[in-house]
């Protein structure tokens, strides 16, 4: 595979949009980026800080998404899987209005992805483009050896996300479960939240294992049910 066919390959999530990123603790980040893309002069490059927890990549795609409805090219690629590529992977990405970088902090301290990363910021500047990048923590705290990389990150639009509370947790295990078409009551939400771990990445995959179950259960989750299922 080429990397101009692993990139064409890139598909998004059909529910990673900003109208079903649900939960109140990151509602006003999400707000913020919608009205960034639809004014985006003024911020070549956005950064989006947050625990691994915090729905940043849901976001990335949600931009891609919304920048499509507007008609606009766009693209978001994950550092982790273009890696292997080599940095000269990040050829051409300029070509799109909107680039979207997930997990950039992985190449902090890889001085040949760095200036890959530096050139294409510059490239998509001069286009006009909108970059943006999801970090793990504030650009300062990561080991960029690149100083005009790390600059031009730091002095980027700073979206920072915050860990979910529970009823945040709670909320969008609810909504998940509906768009997919299962019924989840209030008890039955509560009682995965009480039994499982916290993190919601591991709680959407409990999801994922009551809804390949739930035809037995028609759809409707109930507390015996998720007992069965999960071993509880």
């Amino acid at each position: 595979m080429t990397t101009s066919q692993m990139v064409l390959g890139v598909k998004l999530r059909d529910d990673a949009r900003f109208d079903n990123f649900h939960g109140d603790r990151n509602r006003d980040a999400a707000l913020r980026l919608e009205a960034v893309c639809t004014q985006p002069a003024g911020a070549p490059v956005v950064v989006i800080c947050g625990d691994s927890d915090t729905g940043k990549s849901h976001l990335l795609q949600a931009v891609c998404h919304f920048a499509e409805q507007r008609g606009q090219s766009a693209v978001c690629i994950s550092i982790g899987e273009l890696m292997p590529f080599g940095p000269e992977a990040l050829a051409g990405l300029e070509g799109h209005d909107v680039v979207c970088l997930d997990d950039l902090d992985l190449i902090a301290g890889d001085a040949h992805w760095e200036e890959a990363v530096f050139h294409l910021y510059n490239r998509i500047l001069d286009r006009q483009g909108l970059l943006m990048v999801t970090l793990s923590e504030v650009p300062a705290a990561l080991p960029f050896g690149l100083a005009d990389l790390g600059s031009r990150l730091a002095h980027g639009l700073l979206v920072q996300l915050g860990v979910y509370r529970d009823e945040d947790r709670s909320r969008i295990l609810m909504a998940r479960a509906e768009q997919r078409g299962l019924v989840m009551s209030d008890d039955v939400a509560g009682f995965i939240m009480r039994r499982a771990p916290r993190r919601l990445g591991q709680l959407l995959g409990i999801l994922d294992t009551l809804d390949e179950n739930s035809l037995q259960a028609q759809r409707r989750l109930t507390i015996p049910f998720v007992k069965s299922v999960m071993g509880w």
